[in-house]
């Protein structure tokens, strides 16, 4: 389930970006956390399943009607088992009336989400 990001995450959220190839250095980390926390056109989730939280999804908001995916990682130990697709779908789902889009690094996966007839293809 897709839970909001709250200063209490902050390590689990830094640890699970940390994943992603642009986000290996501590203080670009530091920076992609402040701006989760900081503006009101970034929003964080992170994706639990049970006690542990195995994902995370970061997007912008655009404009009124695009959310923008930005960062998505799923733990190395996860991953090919479709919890990344999930929470796509929990995204579409969070963010009914919205257009999702990725971002350059974003869209290899969510180019494959969206031919994958499980996931909403947002306002196409």
């Amino acid at each position: 389930m897709l839970i909001r990001y709250k200063k209490a995450f902050e390590k689990i959220a830094m640890g699970l970006l940390s994943f992603m190839p642009n986000e290996k250095d501590l203080k670009k980390l530091q920076q992609t956390i402040n701006q989760y926390e900081n503006e009101d056109d970034r929003q964080l989730f992170l994706w639990r399943e049970g006690e542990d939280f195995i994902g995370l999804i970061g997007v912008l908001l655009k404009d009124p009607n695009i959310v923008e995916v930005q960062h998505i990682s799923v733990n190395p130990s996860h991953r090919k088992q479709g919890k990344g697709k999930c929470m796509v779908k929990a995204l579409h789902d969070f963010y009914t009336e919205k257009e999702i889009k990725p971002c350059d690094e974003t869209a290899p996966f969510l180019n494959c989400c969206k031919f994958d007839d499980d996931i909403p293809k947002g306002n196409e």
